[in-house]
């Protein structure tokens, strides 16, 4: 299923047993453009009645600073609904984002949705 957000966004979703996966996908001319992607996320959650969430991040090029936000907006409204968040398909360039900004340990890095949903992480080398 594919949901159209304001303006160009779209959330690609995806239903499995007890989790949800969300891959948001920006617009390819406008990435500065910003949108509520945490509630937007949240309100699919709601209406699927489901509170595991893997966010596959493989479409999006660059995290800015207010996505950054929505991310840790919907996080905490996720746990504090005693739900899970994980996040699979971080590029490289982006993770180091999410270490500079101190959430790296907040949004472990998953390869995939099957091991994001099992809680898998490889051994760092």
């Amino acid at each position: 299923m594919v949901v159209d957000l304001i303006p160009g966004w779209t959330l690609e979703m995806d239903r499995g047993p007890d989790w949800l996966f969300i891959r948001p996908v920006p617009p390819k001319d406008k990435l500065g453009v910003e949108v509520e992607l945490a509630e937007a996320i949240w309100e699919r959650m709601e209406q699927q009645f489901c509170h595991r969430v893997v966010i596959e991040m493989d479409q999006v090029p660059m995290l800015r600073s207010w996505l950054v936000g929505q991310l840790a907006l919907l996080h905490k409204r996720v746990t504090s609904r005693d739900g899970l968040m994980r996040m699979c398909g971080v590029s490289d360039s982006n993770h180091e984002v999410l270490k500079t900004v101190r959430l790296d340990d907040r949004f472990p890095q998953y390869a995939d949705r099957g091991a994001a949903v099992m809680g898998y992480r490889p051994k760092p080398r």
